[in-house]
């Protein structure tokens, strides 16, 4: 069994690419400033627990509310832009965010906000127990993927994923596919910040490494490692990512070379990711299957005309 701590890394950081992959898997934006949405939700969660003594669920909640607002106002002022240029906006966007939170007072700088209390949730869960905060993680976990299969499957998803395919069709159908994809950011950056929420009160820290750039290429190596556009691959994507880290962190700096080894490789050899290539070999050999039951069909029933 994993241990309670490592699972609900893995579990937070899974949310997270989940989030990463609404836009970029699904709404073929690159963007590079997600970090900003989970390190904004997991400074305002961590600052309202540690110092004003609020309950975790509305901590969550007050997180999960300034990354949208947040996430509102980056799309707006990015979303009418492609390629390259939208990618440099949101990283432009997301460095101001860190700048500040080295800055500001409330934030207290390199040193974070250490010690934050995670509290009873809705008064009566004690989210001091290890076990009791993983199985919380887990159904938020859970119900954050049910959200996103709903959204995924339903038409505004495929709305959302004919703009990817071919955005110029779907405006010559009448779609306005900047209102389109604008609020699909602004759902990834609720998800990204109902992630962050969650990784401040479960490992009682809000630091500047949440809002590095570093946590933005994480959440775009774990969504490529997994597969981009499928609902599976973030999740083994995040998986593979937080062990990699985990199990080679006495490496100190050469992590961060091994990650870069593994993402040259994977797009080398799995350029689907681990899912896509998985899903692709399956169905591959299910059309093979049923290429060959069709052909011996045809064949018995031509050797039974000859017959008769």
């Amino acid at each position: 069994m994993l241990f309670p701590i490592f699972a609900m890394k893995i579990l937070c950081f899974a949310l997270f690419a989940m989030a990463y992959n609404l836009i970029f898997g699904y709404g073929g934006l690159l963007a590079f400033g997600h970090a900003a949405f989970f390190g904004a939700a997991s400074y305002v969660a961590a600052h309202m627990a540690a110092v004003w003594g609020v309950p975790p669920e509305l901590c969550i909640l007050a997180g999960v509310c300034a990354s949208t607002v947040l996430g509102a106002l980056f799309g707006w002022l990015a979303i009418r832009r492609q390629g390259l240029y939208f990618a440099m906006i949101t990283l432009a966007l997301a460095q101001i965010v860190y700048f500040y939170a080295v800055q500001a007072d409330w934030t207290h700088g390199e040193d974070g906000i250490q010690s934050v209390p995670r509290g009873m949730l809705f008064g009566f869960i004690d989210l001091s127990n290890a076990m009791t905060m993983y199985y919380v993680m887990l159904a938020v976990f859970l119900a954050a993927f049910a959200f996103l299969y709903r959204v995924l499957h339903s038409p505004f998803g495929q709305t959302l994923k004919s703009i990817r395919e071919n955005e110029a069709r779907s405006i010559s159908l009448g779609y306005s596919t900047d209102n389109y994809k604008l609020i699909a950011f602004t759902l990834s950056a609720a998800l990204s910040g109902l992630a962050g929420s969650m990784k401040a009160i479960i490992f009682q820290i809000a630091s500047l490494a949440d809002v590095y750039f570093m946590t933005s290429a994480d959440a775009l190596l774990m969504t490529l490692i997994g597969g981009v556009g499928t609902l599976l691959g973030p999740v083994v994507g995040a998986a593979v990512v937080v062990t990699l880290q985990t199990k080679l962190a006495t490496f100190g700096a050469w992590v961060v070379v091994m990650q870069g080894a593994i993402f040259v490789l994977c797009v080398l050899f799995l350029r689907k990711g681990i899912v896509g290539t998985l899903e692709e070999f399956l169905s591959n050999r299910i059309t093979r299957q049923s290429d060959r039951a069709v052909a011996g069909e045809v064949d018995g029933k031509a050797k039974s005309g000859i017959a008769s």
